[in-house]
């Protein structure tokens, strides 16, 4: 398994979840857990993600995201698990 976090951060539009699912689904990456918010009218989604049967590399979805976040409005970041979890150790 090839896990992955994805962090949307933005102001709240209708849309987004729906746009970025849309984008996972057809790269055959798995949702394994999601949490989203809105807080004051700013969205914010985390979901953990399981990449190992999607034909692009972790490279090329960050990439991707990235583009479809400008595209919507958001901030959409894609990391490895790993490099989520060194960034956030206390």
């Amino acid at each position: 398994m090839k896990k992955n976090i994805i962090t949307v951060v933005g102001l709240d539009t209708i849309g987004i979840i729906a746009r970025v699912c849309t984008y996972l689904a057809e790269n055959q990456v798995n949702i394994l857990d999601i949490s989203q918010t809105i807080v004051q009218g700013y969205f914010n989604m985390m979901m953990v993600t399981d990449t190992s049967k999607s034909p692009k590399d972790i490279g090329v979805l960050s990439k991707e995201l990235a583009s479809l976040g400008e595209e919507i409005g958001v901030v959409i970041h894609c990391r490895h698990e790993d490099i989520f979890n060194k960034m956030h150790r206390i």
